[in-house]
């Protein structure tokens, strides 16, 4: 029996829509609000909207680091990546485990020590006020930016796609909907829902890999699969030979510095550790979502490997995602990849909304603004803030929107470009703030000032093709950016360790005290079982690295 045609509010989009799909999606829509709602009612007497007061298990603490992670332009890339690179973007999700682990194991236990809510605070513990009301302001600009402008902007030029809908209206949909529970519930409402949104996304996303496997037919005929942009011996391997465009030593040597900022000294991301109600929980869901973080190159990139078989030819990678979809998956389940779509939007949203109200709140208004420091009022300006920032998002995605229009760039290029050339002097400061009690506050400062402007004028001078770094042929003379980035780490690096050298320590700073220290004086963490779980874990990548490297 054939469902009934799709309602005309439902209809134009680019997926074959049916009354059932749309019904799947309605029924997404409102079980988000309704549990959204339900934790909202239930922390409605919690002053703290920050942390969720620091409730957290670890289960809620895996799956909401795993959702915020995993966005649109996440899905759809990637799907296209595996069209027409195939395996090699597999590192960028099983190179993660080693940064939750330094993100559990050493930097949470730093950060549960000092009590901090935002990483500009840890910053103003270590280094003084100057880094302090630096790191506040890059805060906000990346987490408005790259997190809630640039994913709304994404999400709602795809839900327009999917749905037919006009482009801002999807863009102010999304914003509703990911802003009403996160202004009411905080962080518990965020990271409750971030757990459902993010079981929803593994099965709507295993859904189609499954499918997927079944029209390839064998694991003979899977092993056989060749990608248009990769030649056919590389189509599985995980590491890519020198000379080739992305080489294996860019992921050994650049993967890290992106990842130590991105994993360990992100607020968006960092504040899911943050919100557990110990350090063992945060530890717990730090290991669980490096387990999680297994899944993606599973359900995300393999449908587009075997769509280079299936579906030949398709001029677009960005396409090729949603035409998948479109040929194999039958009525409802069309319904639930939407879902799984906004599922993946609306959790990164509402992630960058509570982590801009976090920063700005506690770092801005109540340092400079505010003579009422009550928890009470300080929830009142963190939900006010959410909306404006909401507010300022839909702006920025429409300048978005503009600006790709006229630029012809591609907005996935220009994020990965932007996060590239953040990384390296945060990742240089917090990594010799935290190992080494020399580090002064001079060094510290002059490196994120000196080095994030180093760092994005050579990220827009080569996302741009600036004429000084181009050859005769027209072509950049820089390195790929990975390689670029761990570069001028350790540039930064050094630059820091010969000014703390020649500088002395200012009456501002707290020297923190030794990780051996932190463990002995704080809380409980892991015990054994727990590095049983990170050795298991670690023998798990190993064994998928070896088996896709030298057996497929």
């Amino acid at each position: 029996m054939h469902a009934l045609p799709l309602p005309l509010a439902f209809s134009g989009g680019e997926l074959d829509m049916t009354t059932l799909d749309a019904a799947v999606f309605v029924s997404y829509v409102v079980a988000l609000l309704a549990i959204g709602g339900w934790v909202s009612y239930r922390h409605r007497h919690s002053d703290d909207l920050f942390l969720g007061g620091r409730s957290m298990g670890w289960p809620n603490v895996g799956f909401s680091i795993f959702g915020t992670n995993i966005g649109p332009n996440f899905l759809i890339a990637t799907c296209g990546a595996g069209y027409t690179t195939g395996m090699v973007t597999a590192n960028f999700e099983w190179m993660a485990w080693v940064f939750l682990f330094l993100l559990g194991m050493v930097f949470v236990p730093f950060y549960m020590a000092t009590r901090i809510s935002t990483m500009p605070e840890f910053l103003k513990k270590r280094f003084g006020p100057r880094c302090y009301t630096f790191m506040t302001f890059y805060a906000l600009l990346g987490t408005v930016v790259l997190w809630i402008g640039g994913t709304l902007f994404a999400g709602g030029s795809l839900l327009a796609q999917l749905m037919g809908w006009d482009e801002l209206t999807s863009i102010v949909a999304l914003a509703v909907i990911a802003t009403s529970f996160t202004v009411a519930g905080g962080l518990a409402a965020v990271m409750v829902t971030d757990s459902f949104q993010s079981v929803l996304m593994i099965i709507g996303s295993g859904t189609l890999a499954a499918v997927a496997l079944g029209e390839i037919g064998s694991f003979e005929a899977l092993r056989n699969v060749h990608v248009s942009g990769t030649p056919s011996e590389l189509t599985w391997k995980l590491f890519h030979p020198a000379g080739s465009e992305t080489p294996w030593y860019a992921f050994v040597l650049g993967y890290p510095v992106l990842s130590l900022w991105f994993w360990c000294s992100d607020q968006t991301i960092v504040q899911r550790a943050l919100g557990a109600r110990d350090l063992q929980q945060s530890q717990g869901g730090t290991l669980f979502c490096g387990f999680l973080k297994i899944l993606p190159p599973f359900i995300f990139l393999l449908p587009g490997i075997c769509a280079a078989v299936l579906m030949p030819g398709i001029d677009d990678d960005k396409k090729v995602f949603l035409q998948m979809v479109n040929a194999y998956l039958g009525p409802g389940l069309k319904g639930l990849t939407v879902a799984v779509l906004v599922a993946a939007v609306v959790s990164t949203l509402n992630s960058g909304l509570n982590s801009f109200s976090t920063v700005y709140t506690l770092d801005v208004h109540q340092r400079w603004f505010s003579r009422d420091q009550s928890e009470r009022h300080a929830k009142t300006v963190g939900r006010v803030t959410t909306v404006l920032a909401a507010v300022m998002a839909v702006g920025i995605a429409q300048y978005l929107k503009h600006a790709q229009e006229t630029g012809g760039q591609s907005l996935f290029d220009l994020f990965q470009a932007i996060i590239g050339y953040m990384a390296p002097p945060v990742s240089a400061v917090f990594v010799l703030g935290i190992f080494w009690k020399r580090a002064t506050a001079t060094a510290a400062l002059v490196t994120l000032v000196a080095g994030s402007a180093l760092c994005l004028g050579i990220g827009i001078a080569d996302f741009n093709k600036a004429e000084f770094i181009l050859n005769d042929a027209g072509e950049s003379m820089l390195p790929h950016f990975l390689v670029l980035s761990f570069v001028l780490f350790c540039v930064l690096v050094a630059a820091m360790v010969a000014i703390s050298l020649g500088t002395n320590h200012d009456k501002t700073e707290t020297p923190l005290p030794s990780l051996r220290e932190t463990y002995a004086t704080g809380e409980r963490g892991l015990g054994p079982v727990g590095w049983l779980g990170w050795a298991a874990l670690a023998a798990c990548m190993a064994g998928l690295y070896g088996f896709f490297q030298f057996v497929m």
